[in-house]
């Protein structure tokens, strides 16, 4: 694989940097002595995730919706003044929306397939010039567990994370052989807010939506900080693909064990009917 993709004195930008894996993986960088442009719908969150790195690095803040066609197209220029060029992309925001697909509203599945989905894409689509720039530089793109099996209840979640799955590896074979590299990483559980920030029908009883919330909480047991050490050290190392958390990797072991089968195993497994 070469030597290690350093990352002290690059500039990387993230993308849902306002809190869970985007601020760990911001707060891993800085400790890595790499420059920052943080991107969140959040702006709060974005303030307290600037707030925590330390001095001496340059650190942009830019409040931004992924799902922005326009928005997302005038970031470059914003980081261009704001950096003197871009190292690596991490494509992180993301959204959930729980219900089975007789459930869920088509405005509402647009919804997360334009922040999920679009948003990696034009992001991608935007800064791919400026990372052609750089020397070497990196994608990395954050599809998830369900880009790797696809429960009841995640029609919308696991179209979209199983598409930026396709997306990341048919770009990293574009790529290949120029100086951007890609990674697609497929977190399991990580114990962020996407549980409870996460959208459910609209008809959706009280108590049942109460009870999905805490069901789905139970399985985010990764601390983020820890998630974001695997991945950079994944990137470090130039790996194509990286699995975070012991749940991820024996997901996937069974997923290719039993393609067609797992999930009977699985439901046993979480004890879900």
């Amino acid at each position: 694989m070469g030597a290690r993709f350093e990352l002290a004195g690059r500039t990387a930008l993230i993308t849902g940097a306002g809190s869970g894996i985007g601020r760990a993986l911001a707060l891993a960088l800085a400790r890595r002595g790499c420059n920052l442009a943080l991107a969140d719908i959040d702006a709060s969150g974005l303030a307290e995730t600037a707030a925590r790195l330390p001095a001496g690095l340059r650190v942009s803040r830019h409040r931004l919706d992924v799902s922005d066609r326009e928005a997302v197209a005038a970031l470059p220029a914003e980081i261009r003044a704001a950096h003197p060029g871009l190292d690596l992309l991490v494509n992180n925001a993301g959204v959930a929306l729980g219900g089975r697909f007789e459930q869920v509203s088509e405005a509402d599945f647009e919804w997360l397939i334009g922040i999920n989905l679009w948003g990696v894409v034009r992001m991608t689509r935007a800064f791919l010039p400026l990372l052609r720039e750089s020397p070497e530089a990196r994608i990395v793109n954050l599809s998830s567990l369900y880009g790797l099996i696809a429960p009841p209840g995640q029609t919308a979640y696991a179209t979209s994370k199983f598409a930026v799955r396709g997306f990341s590896h048919a770009l990293a074979h574009e790529l290949a052989g120029s100086t951007v590299g890609v990674t697609v990483v497929h977190p399991g559980g990580v114990a962020t807010r996407i549980a409870d920030s996460a959208r459910l029908p609209a008809d959706l009883a009280p108590e049942e939506s109460a009870r999905g919330r805490a069901q789905a909480n139970s399985y985010l047991k990764l601390a983020p900080a820890r998630a974001a050490e695997i991945i950079l050290t994944a990137v470090e190392r130039r790996r194509p693909r990286v699995l975070v958390g012991t749940d991820a990797r024996i997901v996937a072991l069974l997923e290719r064990l039993m393609p067609a089968a797992y999930w009977p195993v699985l439901a046993r497994l979480m004890r879900q009917p």
